[in-house]
């Protein structure tokens, strides 16, 4: 059987570059190279499309030195129409082609690839791709519209309000009511960001504004959201082969301490104070309706391909916090984690991955 051409695609222009480094380090490390041939494709912070080299520890996670996308003078030439599917690279000595590709693997993480900007790149190139549509990844990157949608579709998430600076000045005490109405403690975080970058824990309403600075430097939007008491927990979501039912996986839990949440230090610099525990401490009908409420949450938005879904388990609902359209894909990460503690290998989980690309219909 002949192989085929994977373009690992990852990097990107958001907060979240070194992190969607990481991830395509993981999948480079494991990818059945007798299976596939694979084309790294690395965006640089600036957005330019480079050709990188294939090698996974230049962009393993070290807390030492983040890893990022090096600009090497290269340029990733994308198709010229929908009738090709040849990519080519310019370099020093030309433009060369890198021959035809079976399927783009976006590994992406934040505005600017996560959130359907690539996936319409490459909906209007032709080429398949893993993951989420267009619409799925618009609205699981901005948190206020993935609440809307899931609310609608009457699945429990935390109350909140949603501002932006021109608002927030313009009507500061209508405002400041609406954020008071939901009590103490608050979380401030930017509508559309990831790996828990500007989110601040408020305890006192003295803190809001600053809190409200740092989630505006990532987005032009912030939500303010209720705290809810309760277990964080998450499980998996794969679609199903040929229109089937979505799969979900068993769950894991988030067991932090020292900190006051599960920030961007505990999640990839300090794994001392966090604790992943896969599968999580939860009784058969409890994870059953987990299970449930993941699926219904993926069909919610329309989701393809893969979604982590994220909770707080209260004792006896279960809210959603957050719905990861890419997820990260260490090997070492709550997606793989928990369909690892299903029954499937990390090599397996990128075949499947593969496969629903190819299968997914646009």
């Amino acid at each position: 059987m002949p192989k085929l051409t994977v373009v690992i695609l990852f990097g990107g222009r958001s907060s979240e570059h070194s992190i969607s480094c990481a991830t395509a380090g993981g999948v480079l490390g494991a990818i059945d190279r007798e299976r596939y041939d694979v084309i790294p494709v690395g965006v640089t912070r600036d957005g330019a499309f480079t050709l990188q080299p294939d090698d996974a520890d230049l962009f393993a996670l070290r807390p030492e030195q983040l890893p990022e996308v090096a600009d090497n003078g290269t340029r990733v030439l994308w198709p010229e129409s929908a009738t090709t599917r040849e990519l080519r690279v310019a370099e020093d000595s030309g433009i060369r082609s890198l021959g035809e590709v079976d399927v783009v693997f976006p590994i992406l993480h934040g505005p600017y690839g996560e959130d359907g900007t690539v996936q319409g790149l490459l909906e209007l190139t032709g080429l398949p791709y893993v993951g989420n549509g267009v619409l799925a990844s618009s609205v699981g990157m901005d948190k206020h519209f993935t609440k809307t949608v899931l609310e609608a579709a009457g699945i429990d998430v935390a109350p909140w309000i949603t501002v932006d600076p021109r608002g927030w000045q313009r009507d500061n005490d209508l405002w400041r009511r609406r954020a008071q109405a939901l009590g103490l403690p608050v979380f401030v975080k930017p509508a559309r960001a990831g790996s828990s970058v500007g989110v601040t824990k408020v305890s006192e309403w003295d803190e809001l504004d600053a809190a409200l600075e740092v989630a505006f430097a990532e987005d032009s939007k912030a939500l303010i959201e209720q705290a809810v008491p309760g277990r964080e927990v998450e499980c998996a979501v794969l679609s199903g082969r040929d229109g089937a039912e979505p799969r979900v996986s068993v769950a894991g839990e988030i067991i932090v301490t020292g900190r006051d949440f599960y920030d961007f230090e505990a999640k990839y610099l300090d794994d001392t104070v966090v604790q992943l525990v896969c599968p999580a401490d939860l009784a058969e009908g409890e994870l059953a309706e987990m299970q449930r409420v993941a699926a219904r949450a993926f069909e919610a938005i329309g989701g393809s391909g893969l979604a982590r879904v994220d909770f707080f388990y209260t004792g006896d609902r279960f809210v959603v916090n957050e719905l990861n359209t890419m997820p990260g894909f260490t090997p070492i990460s709550m997606f793989p984690k928990c369909w690892i503690a299903s029954g499937m290998t990390y090599p397996e989980l990128i075949d499947e991955l593969i496969a629903l690309g190819l299968e997914t219909v646009r």
